[in-house]
């Protein structure tokens, strides 16, 4: 058989392992898994090592198949041996060596003795001030952050939990599904999340399947960015809980100043969801379609821009700080913590509603980075 035979066996085999992963049969998916790697790594053999890009690819393919088959070390072996050839190109190198981090983190969690849910989320920050291996300290907390609300929002939605409003989630969820943060492989700057294992193993309902909530937080970070509507609606109905995932992935998108794009994506995948600064003209696009129109006559939108001084969400109120002079904006309303606390004392723009009076109505704020 020839390289594309058993390339071609191996994907029919993962695409099986794919769908048992989706239908909740885990054991079925790494018998799948194992049996699709096996195939893949017979395809490396037969390989044309001169074709230097299939070579890469197909490389990739053999490791993170015997990753998602959780035969750590093989894999391991395996990505060493191939990173040793010289024609090996540098996407595949970066690749593997991503590869390898992620496989040392499975080995640090079991050592740790914390079990964790299956399915490691990967986020890599590129371009701008992004240097190899490095970020400035505030960006990367910014987003680490974000992240961590979306990860709890998530988890709040697949357990039909009301939308929540005003503070952090519950103490049940927090303690419950603990996200933690993982070092990543220098390439730009990379740092992986894994969702921390509830000791109640009825904590979620018999309906929802805890290994999949990675899966759930990536279908639903797509959807915000993808310029599908209807996509979207299906997979978050409440139209509250869509709103807040809409801002939360826009928090994370770049503007293009500070950095230029962020990918995240699950462990052992080649790709994921790209966010760029076209994901939060996107994103905007959506929810403006989505804002109510001016309530009263005379009305007209305007934009501020300065720095976020004072949040009141009970008393319904922000400040923002422009050329030395506090605006007062009301009527937040249906504003939420986790979305605009981490812009206190940040460059923001909001959009508002001015009355003939000069009173300010708020719409919406975005960070400015």
């Amino acid at each position: 058989m020839t390289w594309a035979d058993w390339h071609k066996r191996s994907e029919a085999l993962a695409s099986e392992a794919f769908i048992a992963t989706r239908a909740g049969q885990a054991d079925q998916a790494v018998t799948l898994y194992a049996q699709a790697a096996n195939a893949e790594e017979r395809a490396l053999r037969e390989l044309d090592r001169s074709k230097a890009r299939t070579l890469g690819v197909t490389a990739i393919s053999v490791v993170s198949l015997w990753f998602k088959a959780r035969e750590y070390q093989r894999a391991e072996q395996l990505a060493f041996s191939i990173l040793g050839n010289e024609k090996l190109p540098d996407f595949a190198t970066t690749d593997l060596r991503t590869l390898v981090q992620t496989i040392w983190t499975e080995g640090s969690k079991k050592r740790a003795g914390v079990l964790f849910l299956p399915g490691q989320v990967v986020v890599s920050v590129k371009g701008g001030e992004i240097i190899t291996g490095g970020a400035p300290l505030d960006l990367i907390v910014d987003k680490v952050q974000t992240i961590q609300s979306l990860f709890y929002r998530t988890i709040e939605f697949v357990k039909g939990m009301p939308h929540r409003m005003h503070g952090g989630p519950i103490r049940e969820v927090q303690e419950a599904c603990r996200p933690w943060l993982f070092q990543a492989p220098a390439g730009s700057y990379q740092f992986s999340v894994a969702i921390q294992e509830p000791a109640q193993r009825d904590f979620f309902q018999d309906t929802i399947k805890p290994d999949q909530i990675a899966w759930h937080f990536l279908e639903i970070l797509k959807a915000t960015v993808d310029d599908e509507r209807q996509a979207l609606e299906a997979i978050v109905p409440d139209k509250q809980y869509r709103s807040t995932f809409l801002r939360l992935s826009r928090n994370l998108a770049p503007t293009g100043r500070t950095f230029a794009q962020m990918e995240v994506k699950a462990a052992g995948e080649s790709s994921g969801v790209v966010l760029m600064p076209e994901s939060r003209s996107t994103i905007n696009r959506t929810l403006r379609e989505q804002s109510k129109p001016l309530e009263v006559e005379g009305e007209q939108e305007t934009s501020i821009t300065g720095a976020l001084r004072a949040v009141h969400l009970d008393k319904d109120w922000l400040e923002v700080a422009v050329e030395g002079k506090t605006v007062h904006i009301g009527g937040l309303k249906d504003t939420v913590d986790d979305v605009i606390g981490p812009m206190v004392n940040r460059q923001v723009i909001v959009r508002a509603a001015k009355s003939s009076k000069d009173k300010l109505r708020f719409i919406d704020i975005e960070l400015d980075e």
